[in-house]
Formats: C-alpha cells, sequence, structure tokens
C-alpha cells in the first residue's frame, strides 16, 4: 500500500546475526573473569607482587569505562559496523599482545588496549540486536544475549585454572585470537547498517573536546591511585596525593562541564530521574563486592589452602552456573513481583553470603566454599535484571544509550575501587593481626614453649641437629602466625563486603515502583 513504510529487515536470518553478536561478547566477558585464578601465577611469572597483579584487571575495567559513554558518538561517524569491527580487531591485537608481554607494565598496556576495545562492543552489540528483531523477539534475542554474558564468567575461572595448570597463563589471552578473527570474517559477511543510521559527517559533529579530556584524565589517574595506593602507602606518598587532587578536580569539572554543555559526552541529566540515580549507586556498589569477592577467593584458595588453578577455578564456577539457571526464573518473577521486592531479597541475600563466608578458616573444605558462591550468585541474579529495569522505567526511549553507558560506567568503576580496596584492607589487616598475634607469643608462655619443643623434637627426628631443629621450629610457628593473620584479614573483608551491600537497601526505598514495559540491558 502506499505510504506504508515496511520496517528495516536484515537480509540473513536474525537468530544467524545474534549468535555472530554473541560470539564476541562471550569473548570480551570472558576475559574479565578468566584472568582472576591466573593473578598468582602471572605475578610469579613477571616477578610482580600480589597486589600489583590485580592491575591486569583494574587497567581493563577503567579503559573500558571510559570507552563506554563514547560509542554511540563513534558510531555515528564512522558507522556502527565499522566501529564494531574496529573494536573486535582492537581487543582481538591486543589479545595477541597480551599473551606475548615481556613484563607487568607492558601486560598492564596491552589489557588497558583491549580494555578500549572491550568498551566499544558492549553497547554497539545492544543496539544491532535492538534493529535486527522486532519489538515481539527482542525479550528472547536479549534473553540469548544475557545467558553469554552470565555464561562467561561461570566457566572462565574453571577454563582459566585449566589452562594456567596445563599450558601456560598466556593462553588464557591468545585463545582470543581465533574467535576474534572468526567473528570479523562472519560480521562483514552477515551483518549490515539499517538505513537510518546514518553517518554523520565529521565536520558536522561537535566535539566535547573538553569533556572527553577531564573525562579520561580524571579516570586516569583515579586508576593510578587505586592501582598504587597501598605500594605507596597512599597519602602517605606525594605522588599519590598529587594525582588524588588531580583526579579529584577533573571529575568535579567534568561533572561542572557535562551539565551546561549542548552535545556532552555524558548526559548527567539523566540523574534527575531518581530510579536512575539510585540504580547507579546500587550498580556501584555490585560491581564493588562481586569484583572484589570474584579476586578474594580464588587467592583465599590458592594462597592459604594450596589449591591449583583449577580447583580455585572449579570452586567458583558452580556459582556462575547458579546465575544462569537463576536470571531466566528471575525475568519471569519481573512480570508478577514488584523489581524493589527482587532487589531487597537480592540484597540480603548476597550480605548473608558474605557474612557466612566470615565463618571461613584454614580448614575450610571445598564444599563449604562452592555453597558460599553458589549464595551469593543467587543474590546477584536478583539483582542486575531488576536494577536494570528500575533504572530505565522513567527514561525516554531515546536515553537509552547514553544510561547504558552510564550503567556500565557505574558497574565497572565500582568494580576498580573495590579490587584495589580489598587489596589494602587484605595487607593492612593482615598486618594488624600478625602484631597482635606475635605480642600473645612470650618465651614464658607455656603453650608456645610446649608447641615449639614439640616441633623441634620432630625435626631432630628427621635429622637436623638440636640448633637446626630449634631454628626450623620458630620458622614454623611464624608461618603459622602469618597464616593466621592473613585469614582473619579475609574474614574482615568478608564482614565489611557484608555491611556494605547491606547499606544499599535505603535507595531501594527512593526508587518509585517502575512502570511495566521498561527497558532491560542485560549486560
Amino acid at each position: 500500500m502506499d505510504g506504508v513504510v515496511e520496517p528495516w529487515r536484515p537480509a540473513v536470518n536474525p537468530w544467524i546475526i545474534a549468535v555472530v553478536v554473541t560470539m564476541a561478547t562471550f569473548m570480551e566477558v570472558l576475559d574479565t573473569s578468566i584472568a582472576n585464578v591466573s593473578l598468582p601465577h602471572i605475578a610469579g611469572n613477571l616477578s610482580a607482587g600480589t597486589d600489583e597483579s590485580t592491575w591486569v584487571l583494574t587497567s581493563y575495567l577503567v579503559s573500558n569505562a571510559i570507552v563506554l559513554p563514547l560509542s554511540g558518538w563513534f558510531s555515528s561517524i564512522i558507522g556502527r559496523k565499522r566501529f564494531y569491527m574496529t573494536c573486535v580487531a582492537i581487543f582481538t591485537v591486543s589479545s595477541l599482545l597480551c599473551g606475548l608481554a615481556p613484563n607487568l607494565g607492558m601486560l598492564i598496556f596491552f589489557r588497558v588496549l583491549q580494555g578500549a576495545g572491550g568498551g566499544g562492543l558492549q553497547p554497539s552489540e545492544q543496539s544491532i540486536l535492538a534493529d535486527t528483531f522486532s519489538p515481539k523477539q527482542r525479550g528472547m534475542a536479549f534473553a540469548v544475549y544475557g545467558l553469554a554474558v552470565v555464561m562467561a564468567p561461570a566457566i572462565g575461572p574453571t577454563l582459566g585454572g585449566w589452562i594456567t595448570d596445563n599450558y601456560n597463563w598466556r593462553w588464557i589471552f591468545l585463545l582470543n585470537i581465533p574467535v576474534g578473527i572468526l567473528s570479523l570474517i562472519l560480521t562483514s559477511r552477515l551483518i549490515q547498517d539499517p538505513p537510518h543510521q546514518v553517518k554523520r559527517k565529521f565536520s558536522e559533529v561537535r566535539i566535547d573536546y573538553i569533556g572527553l579530556g577531564f573525562l579520561a584524565l580524571g579516570l586516569g589517574a583515579l586508576q593510578v591511585v587505586l592501582d598504587k595506593g597501598q605500594r605507596d602507602d597512599w597519602f602517605e606518598s606525594h605522588f599519590i596525593v598529587t594525582l588524588t587532587v588531580i583526579s579529584v578536580v577533573a571529575l568535579l569539572f567534568t561533572i561542572f562541564w557535562e551539565w551546561r554543555v549542548k552535545e556532552p559526552i555524558i548526559d548527567l541529566h539523566l540523574f534527575k530521574d531518581r530510579n536512575f540515580a539510585s540504580a547507579n549507586v546500587m550498580m556501584f556498589m555490585v560491581g564493588f563486592v562481586l569484583l572484589s569477592s570474584t579476586l578474594l577467593l580464588p587467592q583465599f584458595t590458592q594462597t592459604l589452602l594450596g589449591y591449583t588453578a583449577e580447583r580455585a577455578g572449579m570452586a567458583l564456577s558452580p556459582g556462575g552456573f547458579t546465575l544462569v539457571l537463576l536470571m531466566p526464573f528471575v525475568g519471569f518473577l519481573l512480570t508478577r513481583f514488584d523489581p524493589r521486592r527482587l532487589m531487597m531479597f537480592g540484597f540480603v541475600m548476597v550480605s548473608a553470603s558474605l557474612f557466612y563466608m566470615t565463618g571461613f578458616d584454614l580448614n575450610v573444605d571445598f564444599k563449604t566454599l562452592v555453597l558460599a558462591r553458589i549464595l551469593q550468585t543467587s543474590g546477584v541474579a536478583f539483582l542486575f535484571i531488576p536494577i536494570n529495569t528500575a533504572a530505565y522505567s522513567y527514561l525516554p526511549p531515546g536515553k537509552n544509550n547514553a544510561a547504558s553507558g552510564l550503567i556500565n560506567l557505574a558497574r565497572n568503576i565500582g568494580g576498580s575501587v573495590g579490587i584495589s580496596f580489598v587489596t589494602t584492607m587484605l595487607a593492612r589487616r593482615a598486618q594488624h593481626h600478625e602484631a597482635t598475634l606475635s605480642s600473645h607469643l612470650a618465651a614464658s608462655n607455656p603453650n608456645m614453649q610446649s608447641m615449639l619443643q614439640n616441633t623441634a623434637h620432630a625435626m631432630q627426628a628427621h635429622g637436623y641437629s638440636p640448633a637446626d631443629a630449634m631454628t626450623r621450629a620458630y620458622m614454623i610457628m611464624q608461618n603459622v602466625v602469618l597464616q593466621q593473620a592473613t585469614m582473619l584479614a579475609y574474614v574482615d573483608n568478608f564482614w565489611l563486603l557484608g555491611i556494605l551491600i547491606l547499606c544499599m537497601l535505603p535507595f531501594v526505598f527512593l526508587m518509585k515502583k517502575p512502570r511495566k514495559g521498561g527497558a532491560i540491558a542485560v549486560h
């Protein structure tokens, strides 16, 4: 009929496009979790400290976050398909470079590049799916996409551990290369830009250079502070103080500038909506607690319990599969219940799991570790989709891309801050507990003397001289104190994380009841 415009549809089956897009998603999200269990091996191989090795995670998160709000702007200049393929190419090439990195400094630099490529993938993939599928099919398409997002962290720790134990940690990055090449080939042949995705000439685009520059400066300085703070004794270092001032001033100026500029890099006016503002605070804390605990558990099992990287991954993976199973169920519950109720349940469940972890000791068994992680991820399943549903409920559809960038930014920065925070807490509390425990090891303590004598006699039975046997007995005693102090430091971290996640409950009550049919962002 004349005057009726048929909606654009791709030339190939939409589900084939969904599989192609999901392939890159899986690769990118897998890379955020696969390195966790390999950090002790990376640190040892590159002659770095455990606290330094966490930069491998945090540098990726921050560069990823900086690119997120810029994705729509890049797509409008060079086209969405070309921008998407550029991001896949950057991610693939930087994965190769990560696998070949000769030292920690170069590895972190290449992870920054990798994070930049990954940050551009997320909004582009969601936009491609939204245009490819009809409104009736989008829910199922995003459900498939969401399963990939939660499946990758589920298998990441086990896969990373298996690769590290049986081959080399470098292969956790090198395995991205064939997937990236295949994704590029399929994307070039199968994916098209829709007619309404009109490219703007570069001369027509008003670039907010000032906002972009200060945002990158503020987040970059913040990242260096978070990464080097513990090693440089935080504010005892003039370098850390200077960078902190630069970060605070740059970010405050960014807020002031972006609020007033006509075409901002980040649309801060979205925070006028109290649902969206509360959702960002909650997503920051979800990233803070989830990523920091995902760092703590593999370190705990490998450094104190003596687990291999593969076994440490196996302790985490059941929690990931629980998340996969619960996500569709939570989506069903959202059609029946107020998302705010689901959020409250989720926060209480995550908090309870962390308080359960405070009961860990050096004799904790594998089954208890798995149960604790399952409890935690069960709570997380009741947070991600409900928080996003509430966040988008009162936003106009044209603001969804900007909102997606900010939500992801909040989660990524939360994860980076959380990782640095627990790393510092772990070191400081271990020192505190070691000093406290050592103060009780007086020479006049009969229990200590009995333990030393028994250990020395056992050493003499193995052929050591009395003097050497007593020296080794003291060394064993010191090692026991150090292990117990570190164990107590982990417990302190779990306590604090449990309390922090409970502090999110008041933000649930600040939200208005979401409208039905609001948009859902699964990533």
